[in-house]
């Protein structure tokens, strides 16, 4: 197939497909008759596998590494794609019941519990991972990874604890010392509970909190402004230590 069929059948945008090939994460033959490109069936199975693993916010480095690397296997990566996506439906259908819950209190059909609120919310999970492998290595991630599996309801009260104590804060200058105070807890409490964070990484952990879209959604569940807040302070409990 040529780039412009496989554009109309997959929905990939042709300058997506010739992006692809440039980085050299899918890059199709060169027919001898004629010059063209052309996309062979094997061709398009790679992009299936690319397009799975877009869909779980995998960025094009961290796919191309994938498949690209010596112990790469097909089934087994679509194997992992499937529980990523059946995982991810779950904590969909989770949100959804949620959010069907909060209308209902809304209109005065249902009565919410602080707890029911908040489920889906999962914190304790971190869905950045990639990105922290990245910025950080695999063994501080496999470390914090194991200790958030043995996290306990008592932990993750804890936690949701010090998001309420920064969001009641959140409109006070974040070097002030009350919030330097509170920040100085989310700082030991991530040291504790999940891993051993110098003074830049917590920095930089921050500074993900405002420029990851992602981060600062799920953050600001607690108080529109907290990543912001809570990113400005952390930069400056980093800046006070060193």
């Amino acid at each position: 197939m040529k780039v412009k069929e496989v554009a109309e059948l997959t929905g990939v945008s042709i300058r997506t497909l010739h992006h692809y090939d440039k980085i050299g994460l899918l890059s199709p033959a060169k027919s001898a008759e004629s010059g063209y490109r052309i996309y062979t069936e094997e061709n398009l199975n790679t992009l299936q596998q690319i397009l799975f693993f877009r869909a779980l916010d995998f960025p094009l480095k961290k796919i191309k590494t994938i498949m690209t690397s010596d112990d790469y296997d097909r089934l087994e990566a679509l194997e992992m794609q499937r529980d990523m996506l059946v995982s991810k439906r779950e904590n969909i259908e989770t949100m959804l019941e949620t959010i069907n819950k909060t209308i209902k209190n809304e209109k005065g059909a249902y009565k919410m519990s602080k707890k029911e609120k908040f489920e889906g919310f999962d914190f304790s999970q971190n869905p950045y991972e990639k990105e922290a492998r990245e910025r950080w290595g695999d063994k501080k991630v496999n470390e914090a990874n194991r200790k958030a599996a043995g996290m306990t309801e008592a932990t993750q009260q804890e936690m949701n604890n010090i998001y309420w104590e920064l969001a009641s804060i959140r409109d006070q200058d974040p070097a002030s010392a009350h919030a330097q105070e509170s920040i100085k807890k989310w700082y030991d409490f991530l040291n504790h509970h999940f891993s051993t964070y110098s003074l830049e990484a917590f920095q930089g952990l921050g500074r993900m909190y405002v420029e990851d879209e992602r981060f600062t959604k799920n953050i600001d569940q607690f108080g529109e402004g907290l990543a912001q807040f809570m990113s400005e302070a952390m930069v400056v409990f980093g800046n006070q230590g060193k």
